[in-house]
């Protein structure tokens, strides 16, 4: 996928079948609208025509409503890379600014006509874009008429009778459910960040553990230990991939200081012939299910016990845990 960082820097001449939004997650909801977009471009009969996605950075509300809490399902980097693998010609990641966001309708569809040639926007049906949201789904259709492109508008899906949102998305993890969250996003949910020093406690107590700094606009799952995988040296599908047991929270056993960590012990690690040095390095961790909350320990020899309990009740459930299926034909929604 050809990746630009404006849509001033792109010139495509068309056809171009484009969709917008901040896919934040790339969830099921999302890939239904990638699945219409591509069937767009296979229904024009136009074999030059290409698909296209733009997202913002940074997320709309942090200019809008800066005093706003936000957290991120995926950074716009990851949400590109996974929008890549489903098929995508062309990924925008377009600047968020207060002088974008005062775009009239039309104004914003002739920058689109003018960069990409547009001749499709699919779209959910609250979708609005332009001044004060003003470029809703019926004003949007009027400028296609003018301006010669089809609107599509894909509607939500349900899955296993749960509403496929973002939102949702967001609640399940923050609870610490993320194999509900694996089932709505299709993959595990993950994060990504860079091995830097700890305190070296792991490591004296006989369980060493990567320390992950990931980025803070990231939602992290709630407090606990998690069965979780681990890339090593390229992110998933592409680096070597380990067993793992993951602690998110405050440490509450040895100091409960410092604020919430992420904290990797990864199995079967170093390979044989490997020095297992991983600071600096970047590491991918996915989150498979919760084992436990997180919770205070009498000392030090009843939490590595604890630890050697997770450890083999993580080997249990990734020895058992199976890919995904994508959704049916009962999932997939109505187009208005």
């Amino acid at each position: 996928m050809e990746l630009y960082r404006d849509i001033r820097e792109v010139r495509l001449p068309g056809p171009t079948f484009l969709t917008i939004g901040n896919f934040d997650g790339v969830h099921r909801g999302h890939q239904a609208l990638l699945r219409r977009l591509l069937e767009a471009k296979a229904q024009s009969g136009r074999p030059q025509a290409r698909t296209a996605v733009m997202t913002f950075d940074p997320h709309p509300l942090q200019v809008l409503r800066p005093d706003a809490s936000v957290r991120l399902l995926t950074t716009p980097e990851e949400r590109m890379e996974t929008i890549g693998e489903l098929g995508m010609d062309v990924g925008i990641i377009q600047p968020f600014t207060r002088e974008l966001a005062e775009l009239d309708p039309e104004a914003f569809v002739r920058l689109l006509e003018e960069h990409l040639g547009l001749a499709g926007l699919v779209v959910g049906p609250d979708f609005a874009l332009g001044r004060g949201r003003s470029g809703t789904v019926e004003v949007l259709r009027e400028l296609g008429r003018q301006h010669g492109f089809q609107v599509h508008v894909v509607h939500p899906i349900t899955w296993q009778g749960q509403e496929v949102r973002s939102f949702t998305l967001r609640q399940l993890i923050q609870s610490g459910e993320v194999d509900r969250a694996r089932a709505l996003l299709t993959r595990p949910y993950r994060l990504r960040g860079t091995v830097v020093r700890g305190d070296g406690r792991g490591r004296q107590i006989g369980i060493p553990t990567a320390n992950l700094r990931v980025d803070p606009l990231r939602l992290l799952p709630g407090d606990g230990v998690y069965a979780t995988w681990a890339w090593v040296g390229g992110p998933p599908g592409k680096g070597h991939r380990f067993p793992s047991v993951t602690n998110v929270g405050v440490r509450p056993t040895v100091d409960g200081r410092g604020g919430r960590q992420v904290e990797v012990h990864l199995l079967a690690f170093p390979p044989p012939g490997q020095d297992g040095d991983l600071y600096g390095q970047e590491l991918t961790v996915e989150f498979m299910a919760r084992l436990r909350d997180e919770r205070r320990f009498p000392n030090l020899d009843a939490l590595v016990a604890q630890i050697h309990r997770d450890v083999q009740a993580a080997q249990a459930v990734l020895q058992t845990s199976k890919p995904l299926q994508g959704p049916g034909p009962e999932e997939t929604p109505p187009e208005a």
